[in-house]
């Protein structure tokens, strides 16, 4: 990822926040990614890890589903690596929100692109 864009800049920090167990601070980083992503590229990225840290299930959906539609308008632009991510967490989201048929869905579109997710009881 290009860390010379200011939103996916924040998102690095942001992880960097997380694993140093400061969530509150890394949220706050991945919001102001949000506010300041410039096109679909960034908008994907710092939607994806809004959605990461969500505080409900309905939220993490909501979220993910905002990063898919802006990795859809960005696809050329976006490393083939970042997709299984999104569609694992796209999966988890959607089975904490019950819907065991979606969550199969991306859980299998990750496992094609080589990222194998051991699902819950659907």
């Amino acid at each position: 990822m290009d860390l010379n864009r200011p939103a996916i800049a924040l998102c690095f920090e942001g992880t960097q926040l997380e694993f140093q167990k400061r969530i509150d601070e890394a949220r706050q980083r991945y919001a102001a990614a949000w506010d300041c992503a410039a096109d679909d590229y960034e908008k994907c990225v710092a939607a994806h890890y809004v959605g990461h840290l969500a505080q409900t299930p309905a939220e993490a959906l909501f979220w993910h589903q905002t990063a898919l539609k802006h990795a859809n308008r960005a696809n050329p632009l976006l490393d083939e690596s970042f997709l299984p991510s999104l569609y694992v967490n796209l999966g988890h989201a959607y089975e904490q929100t019950g819907d065991a048929t979606q969550a199969k869905h991306f859980y299998d579109l990750a496992a094609a692109l080589g990222l194998v997710h051991e699902e819950e009881e659907l």
